[in-house]
């Protein structure tokens, strides 16, 4: 072997030696972020305690803020299940007072069917009773809806279409079933039967 090729063939190596050595000295510093030197603040003992001082009284503010947060949620929630019982018992003591008003209608009822007497009388005493019935219910806000004149889809439904001598198309003939509303909410629309030309 030639002492040149030997020197050659020994170069290289050395070449590629450091030529991987610079490369993992690239990546090493690619890989390692170089820390930002952060200046060196000097402060007096009266000045620590200072900024120490003001750190415990935010620490206390936190605490006092997470604390009102947690009082303010669990009194929602108390405020909310105490609605929801209110609003129930609201709603039983109308059922309630609701079934007192009728009772006596009931009452009167019962009497009408222990009377064997099917005469004009019972037949009085009934639509007596009717009446008081009615009475009840309108006091609590039920009224009948007019199901005369012309249909209108909104306040009655059409189960039947027929012919009649003077009435137009559409015009209702016959209601077959009342409908009624609570308080301006319909609760059961009028069955009716309607005109066809």
């Amino acid at each position: 072997m030639h002492p040149k090729d030997d020197k050659r063939g020994n170069a290289a190596p050395e070449k590629n030696r450091n030529g991987a050595a610079e490369a993992a000295v690239d990546t090493a510093a690619q890989a390692e972020p170089v820390a930002e030197a952060t200046p060196e603040v000097t402060m007096t003992q009266a000045e620590f305690l200072q900024v120490k001082e003001h750190i415990e009284k935010l620490k206390a503010e936190r605490d006092e803020l997470v604390n009102l947060v947690q009082r303010t949620q669990a009194d929602f929630d108390n405020f909310r299940k105490r609605n929801a019982s209110v609003y129930c018992d609201s709603l039983e003591e109308g059922l309630r007072g609701l079934m007192k008003e009728l009772l006596p209608v009931l009452d009167n009822f019962d009497r009408a069917l222990k009377s064997d007497d099917e005469s004009e009388a019972w037949r009085e005493g009934v639509k007596l009773v009717y009446r008081q019935f009615m009475g009840v219910l309108e006091k609590n806000g039920l009224c009948e809806i007019e199901a005369c004149g012309q249909f209108d889809p909104e306040l009655h439904e059409a189960v039947l279409r027929g012919e009649e001598e003077g009435k137009s198309d559409g015009d209702i003939i016959e209601v077959l079933q009342k409908g009624y509303k609570v308080k301006d909410r319909i609760i059961r629309h009028s069955m009716v039967k309607v005109a066809k030309e």
